[in-house]
Parts: C-alpha cells; sequence; structure tokens
C-alpha cells in the first residue's frame, strides 16, 4: 500500500513538473534515472533544503523531473522544463551539447571531485601502452559511463585507432582495429580480464582501489597501461535561459551548503555529495575536451 501512494505521489509530481515550464516561481530539479523511486529520495531533501532559501529569487516551490535518457532529459531542458540537473561530466556535456546547457558548480562526493580512467590488462598479456591494442579486444562498463567508456574511447581515437564493437568475448576484431564489448559493470570488466575473455578493460582510479570492483586476486595480476588527465566527477548543470538571478542564488545556496549543518543529512542523501565548488579554468578545459570528445565518439563508433 505504501508504495502504491508513494508510486502516486511520484507521478503527480513528474506530472505537475512537466507542466512547470511556464512558472517562474518553481524550481524544476531533474534526473536521468532507471529507478525513480530511489532517485527520488535521494534529490527531495536537497531540494527541500534549497527552495526556501531562494525566495529573493523568487522562487517558492522545488518540483521533481526524470528522465529515461540523455535524450529525452536535453528535451525538457530545450523546452523550459527542466531548470538545474545533477549528472555525471560525460553526461553532464551530452546536455551541454544537446540542449546548451551549462555547467554551474562541480559536485564533490566521498570527498573526490576529480578523477581520472586506467587502462589495465594481465602481467602476461604483452600490452604495454594503448597502442599495443591494435588487434585487441577492450571492455568497457556501459554507453553511459564517463570513466568507463567516453573517455577511454576518446583517448583510443585520439590515436587514430579504429574501433568496432564486437559480438561477443568470442569474436575478434579486424587486424588493425581495437575491438570492444559492454561488460556492464566493473567487477564484470576485472573479471573479463583475469578470465583472458577480453585483452584489456577500464575503469576509474576509484574503482581500481575498490577490491569489490578490482578483487585484490584479480588485481596482483593486473598492470596500469596507461591513464587520462583529471576530470570532474560530476557536475551540476542549468538550463541555458534560466533567469540569472536564479541561477546565481542557486550557486550561492549550494557553494554555502557545506557550511551549514543543516545541509548535512540533505548533501549526504545527495549521491554522498560533499560540498559544491566553482569550476576553474583546469575544470573548464577538461569539460571541453570531453564534450568534444564524445561528439567524436558519437560520430566515429556510434
Amino acid at each position: 500500500m505504501c508504495r502504491l501512494l508513494l508510486a502516486s505521489l511520484l507521478g503527480f509530481a513528474f506530472s505537475q513538473a512537466a507542466m512547470a515550464d511556464d512558472d517562474g516561481h518553481v524550481l524544476v530539479l531533474g534526473r536521468i534515472s532507471d529507478n525513480p523511486q530511489a532517485h527520488y529520495e535521494q534529490l527531495k531533501p536537497l531540494l527541500d533544503y534549497v527552495v526556501p532559501r531562494m525566495r529573493d529569487a523568487g522562487i517558492t516551490e522545488g518540483r521533481i523531473l526524470m528522465a529515461r535518457d540523455a535524450q529525452q532529459m536535453a528535451s525538457y531542458l530545450r523546452r523550459g522544463r527542466v531548470d538545474w540537473v545533477t549528472e555525471t561530466a560525460g553526461t553532464a556535456m551530452q546536455l551541454q551539447q544537446g540542449a546548451h546547457a551549462q555547467p554551474l558548480l562541480l559536485t564533490e562526493r566521498n570527498g573526490v571531485n576529480r578523477y581520472h580512467t586506467v587502462f589495465f590488462a594481465r602481467r602476461d598479456s604483452g600490452i604495454d601502452s594503448l597502442k599495443d591494442l591494435r588487434g585487441r579486444s577492450i571492455a568497457f562498463q556501459n554507453a553511459a559511463s564517463t570513466s568507463a567508456y567516453f573517455v577511454p574511447a576518446t583517448e583510443i581515437l585520439r590515436l587514430d585507432l579504429p574501433m568496432e564493437i564486437l559480438l561477443s568475448p568470442m569474436d575478434r576484431p579486424p587486424a588493425g582495429s581495437v575491438g570492444y564489448l559492454f561488460a556492464r559493470s566493473e567487477l564484470n570488466i576485472s573479471t573479463w580480464v583475469d578470465k583472458r575473455l577480453v585483452d584489456a578493460g577500464v575503469m576509474s582510479n576509484l574503482d581500481w582501489d575498490n577490491p569489490r570492483r578490482m578483487p585484490p586476486a584479480y588485481r596482483r595480476a593486473m598492470k596500469i597501461v596507461h591513464q587520462t588527465n583529471d576530470y570532474p566527477r560530476a557536475v551540476e548543470m542549468v538550463r541555458g535561459d534560466l533567469d540569472a538571478r536564479v541561477r546565481d542564488r542557486l550557486r550561492e545556496v549550494l557553494v554555502e551548503a557545506a557550511n551549514d549543518p543543516d545541509a548535512r543529512e540533505p548533501l549526504l542523501r545527495f549521491f554522498k555529495t560533499t560540498r559544491f565548488l566553482p569550476i576553474d579554468a583546469q575544470d573548464v578545459q577538461a569539460l571541453d575536451a570531453l564534450r568534444k570528445g564524445i561528439v567524436r565518439v558519437g560520430q566515429q563508433i556510434e
């Protein structure tokens, strides 16, 4: 009964948010989600914290709108149905490219605001650099992953190595290409490399150091063959035509939240956020490179 009631409330909230594009006093927070109930419970506490602190910008109400994928969220942003989106850097740049959304702040989660991708292979694989991947296979996570798809695919294409999707781990790429598959999880990636189902894998340095995703028994047989530059872990985005008063006040409230005891629990619920940080010149450069890389990935291998 409780689940049915919550589902009804969520549906009402989403439908109301969808009609809020002309309602200037409402702040709509969006999220791409395959689990709306769980994400609603993570988003709502911070939205409830933010809204009362934005009255001087004309905001008196907050709503949540979920999208099934980046394309749908881009549509919501273009149509003014979503004002603010929290996403990983790769998806954030897809929204900038597809909907002219603009980065507002970096999001620090569990004390980490930047990370990088590592490429790894077995020590006995004969792979010592990205160039050695020619004629070999590599496992990515999924087509929406920043650290385990967009960034590593960009690195491979930067070396002018053609990429071909494989039918299965048993399939082999053409001699001059890099074959790739999606393993769905970091643990699957490390397992596939350990069991020699694929020649190499990728994951973030945080996952590399996580024994649940790279078990110590696997890691002892592995070596890192390449690592990328750092890039933002997550980004708060706003639609490009959001009222400047709302945008600037939202930035102030989020930055100040780390110093407010009342924000501690809402931040923790918000994907284990520890604080929001201004975007500096290095971050702008990293995000721009990521955006251009995503465009290239879309043009050359998707």
